[in-house]
Formats: C-alpha cells, sequence, structure tokens
C-alpha cells in the first residue's frame, strides 16, 4: 500500500489584485502573478510602466495599498500590513552593484551567511563564486575587479542564502552590449544550477525574450500579455506588444472570396471568423526581397524608402503600392539602394492578427 503522496511546494511567488500608488498615479494597476518553482520571469515594458514598482511591492520597498503578495506560500504583503525586506525570503539584485566596499568579493558573497559554520560558508561561497567564474578573485575587494565582475559578485551573495525568490531589477544594464551578453549568460546558468526562481525587470526586448521561461508585458501599471517568448513575440495580443517586442509592420486584412488576403497574398489561417478592421502583424524576417527584372507580373513591387546597415543584414522599408510600409531584412548579399524597386513576398502565410 502506497503511503500519502508529498505535498506539493508552494508557488515561489503569487501576487493578486496587485495596486500601488504614488501622488495619486496608479503604478500598479490590480496585477494577478504566479511564478513556478525554479522558474525564470520577466517583467518587461517602457519606462514608467510599472515593473520596478512591482519588484519593489515584492521586495517589501513599497507596501501595497490593496491586494496580497505571498512568497513560498507565506503572506507577506495584505494590503494592510506588510512584512518588512529583512523578513522576507527573498534577494535582490540591483543595476548598480551594491557591494561593501570593505569587504572582499568573498566577504561580500558570504554575508547573509555568518550564522552557518564557518566551513559551510566557506565551502558554499568558493562554489558560487566559482559557479559565476571569478573563484579566483575572491580576495579582490569591489573597487579592484570590473563592473561585471561586481555584478556577479552581486548575484552570488543574493543566492548565497539559497533565497526562496529572487528578485532583478535591470542587473545588466550598467554593462557594455558584450559584457551583458556574457554576464547574462553566466547569471541564467547560475539560477538553473541552484533552481532559484527569479523575477527579473528589464526594458531590453531582446534580453527579455533569450532570458525569460516566461515574459510578463506591462503597460500602464497592468500585465497585457502573459506567456513564454515565442508566444508572446509571434501571437501578440495587440499592436502595443507587437511593437515592443521588436519590428513589427502591420498589413489591413479584407476577405476575398470567403479567404483572408493582405495585399502581399492570401492567409492561411486556422478556423475562425477575421474581426472587422484586423490587422496581420509582419516581422521583417517574414518578407522576402526580389530584384525587379523587367516588368513585374504577378507581383507586389515595393519602393525601397529607407534602409539601415545592421552588420549582418540590412533593413529595408519598402511602400507598397497601397501606401502601406514594410519592413525586411533579406540576406546581406541583396543590396538596395534608396528608390530601388524589389518585388516583396510575405513568406509568413498564417502571421498574427490584432485590432487595427
Amino acid at each position: 500500500m502506497s503511503g500519502p503522496e508529498p505535498a506539493p511546494h508552494p508557488a515561489p511567488l503569487r501576487v493578486r489584485g496587485a495596486t500601488k500608488s504614488y501622488g495619486g498615479t496608479l503604478a500598479v494597476d490590480g496585477v494577478d502573478l504566479d511564478l513556478d518553482p525554479g522558474e525564470l520571469l520577466v517583467l518587461v515594458g517602457p519606462s514608467g510602466c510599472g515593473k520596478s514598482t512591482l519588484l519593489r511591492t515584492i521586495a517589501g520597498l513599497s507596501a501595497l495599498d490593496a491586494g496580497t503578495i505571498e512568497v513560498a506560500g507565506a503572506a507577506v504583503d495584505d494590503g494592510r500590513r506588510a512584512t518588512p525586506p529583512e523578513q522576507r525570503p527573498v534577494g535582490m539584485v540591483f543595476q548598480d552593484h551594491t557591494l561593501f566596499p570593505h569587504l572582499t568579493l568573498a566577504d561580500n558573497v558570504g554575508f547573509g551567511l555568518r550564522r552557518r559554520s564557518a566551513t559551510d560558508r566557506r565551502r558554499r561561497v568558493e562554489d558560487l563564486l566559482e559557479l559565476v567564474g571569478i573563484g579566483h578573485l575572491a580576495r579582490r575587494y569591489p573597487h579592484e575587479v570590473s563592473g561585471g565582475e561586481r555584478q556577479r559578485a552581486s548575484v552570488a551573495r543574493a543566492v548565497a542564502p539559497r533565497p526562496a525568490l529572487l528578485l532583478l531589477d535591470e542587473p545588466f544594464a550598467a554593462l557594455d552590449p558584450n559584457l551583458r551578453e556574457q554576464v547574462r549568460a553566466e547569471l541564467v546558468s547560475l539560477l538553473r544550477v541552484t533552481a532559484t526562481p527569479a523575477v527579473f525587470v528589464s526594458h531590453d526586448q531582446a534580453e527579455a525574450l533569450a532570458l525569460g521561461d516566461r515574459l510578463a508585458v506591462m503597460r500602464a501599471g497592468r500585465l497585457v500579455q502573459v506567456g513564454a517568448g515565442p508566444e508572446v513575440y509571434d501571437r501578440p495580443v495587440d499592436r502595443f506588444v507587437a511593437r515592443f517586442l521588436g519590428d513589427a509592420s502591420f498589413l489591413p486584412v479584407a476577405i476575398d472570396g470567403g479567404r483572408p488576403r493582405t495585399e502581399l497574398g492570401p492567409l492561411d489561417l486556422d478556423g475562425g471568423e477575421v474581426a472587422a478592421g484586423a490587422v496581420a502583424v509582419v516581422r521583417p524576417a517574414d518578407v522576402t526581397l526580389a530584384p525587379v527584372v523587367g516588368e513585374a507580373v504577378d507581383e507586389v513591387v515595393g519602393e525601397v524608402v529607407d534602409r539601415s546597415y545592421q552588420g549582418p543584414t540590412w533593413t529595408y522599408d519598402l511602400r507598397l503600392p497601397s501606401g502601406s510600409v514594410v519592413r525586411a531584412t533579406p540576406p546581406r548579399t541583396l543590396v538596395l539602394e534608396r528608390g530601388d524597386r524589389a518585388a516583396v513576398v510575405l513568406r509568413d502565410r498564417r502571421p498574427a492578427l490584432v485590432a487595427g
């Protein structure tokens, strides 16, 4: 006879109806959010959308006006009483490193482990410094290492006490682009190895897509869409999400002979009616260009109205006969000048549709 099933682990984070105002301005507006064990979630949105305010309420740096926050199954804010930050099982990493300047990197990482035995503390610190690639810098002071190395130490220090939840507010913003990518990869590896659930705040769309198991897109204090990166990128719920997560053009959708189509041809959409005024979301990679030779027949021809060199590719904006403009990133071997004409083909016949 089998014994009782083990009790499920409580969710690292559960937010319900979180609301926060500053001086009459609603910064967080009735947010519901859950985090699974070991999950990495990125709060993303434009400046002023409320993502950092939401993170601060989870950390305990700001109290809710209404709603509830639970961390690892325990209520830490119910809109009336808020548990102080130091009493929450939460680690926090900021973009400015916030290391103690008078302590070595090793002592910084071990700061939250003072109640452990010296042997356990030393082993934990050594393991974490090695995991983030700075074990050889253990005896250095913060001013003796680079910004990327300081940020690695900051993350290791936050993870050292094994928090139920890690919060990171723009942790890579102060780093150079090339270094940012490297530190980000090492940080994610550390979180995976230690199974630490985390919520990141970022305004960088590419970083959010690369970093999170899920994205939570915010606008004006509300969550607009939550889902896995490919889902949110390929199936945005509206124009705002489509544009925020990357270049997007929008082509009106019409019904021709019972079949939906855009100016670039028919669409292969699964069932369901197309709402009046719907537009197709067209990403640059969804568009194929070809030089026009002679008189174009059965082709939609666009005129290059702008172009920019991106290194791996050229990016072109083309005006279609209707006046709509689409963006394309063809192979770099195709080089067009402003005013050139090119045949424009929609590669993706199953684009997302959003309200016009």
